[in-house]
């Protein structure tokens, strides 16, 4: 009996129990990341050639610098704009003119006029628009006041008012209805109204005449 006990005891495995595997520890590769080149931005915006008349040399370079801020460049071949400090004689201009007085003779009539004292980008959208062919005046100088029709502009509302000097802003008709709260449709209605009295048929046409009566400022 001993024995065989002993026996079934020795063909009885003990249970093995297995060893924990450890996973050896993985190194992670390092990411690199690619350089990224930036690519520079050009203004769309197309400069003017100026032409500067100024007596003064501190003041041919200070307004140098302000054409220079608003993209455009000054030369004294071929301008598209002759930008004349104070009130001088230019018998030979070769392109329109803008002119920066505070008081003009009688019978003056170049293209643009305004303030001596003019902000940089009030100089830019002068510039542009005599070179665009449109009329310039600043309502601020009451000599300059000669050059405004009183009857150059009919009797608008005062939406139809607000909707001119938006147009002079450059404002799309769906930013027109944003800036004042309405529909496009009523913004389109007081446009083909605005142009009728105005006897224009174009967002120029309409700047030309805001300028000229005082309605749009520079």
């Amino acid at each position: 009996m001993t024995a065989a006990l002993m026996t079934a005891t020795l063909m009885t495995a003990a249970p093995v129990t297995p060893s924990p595997v450890t996973p050896a520890p993985v190194a992670a590769a390092p990411v690199t990341a690619a350089p990224v080149t930036a690519t520079p931005v050009t203004a769309a915006a197309t400069g003017l050639r100026v032409r500067i008349h100024a007596t003064d040399p501190l003041r041919r370079r200070g307004l140098a610098a302000m054409l220079q801020g608003g993209g455009h460049v000054a030369t004294d071949d071929t301008p598209d704009v002759e930008l004349c400090d104070g009130i001088q004689p230019l018998p030979e201009a070769e392109a329109p003119v803008l002119v920066l007085a505070s008081t003009l003779p009688a019978g003056s009539t170049p293209a643009g006029v305004l303030a001596p004292g003019a902000t940089g980008q009030q100089l830019d959208l002068g510039l542009r628009a005599v070179a665009a062919g449109l009329l310039v005046r600043s309502p601020g100088l009451p000599e300059a006041r000669v050059f405004a029709a009183v009857d150059d502009l009919p009797l608008l509302t005062p939406r139809e008012r607000e909707i001119l000097a938006l147009i002079g802003e450059g404002l799309s008709n769906k930013a027109m209805a944003r800036r004042l709260s309405i529909s496009i449709h009523t913004i389109k209605f007081h446009m083909e109204a605005l142009f009728a009295k105005l006897d224009v048929t174009s967002r120029a046409e309409a700047v030309a005449k805001g300028l000229r009566g005082g309605v749009i400022e520079l």
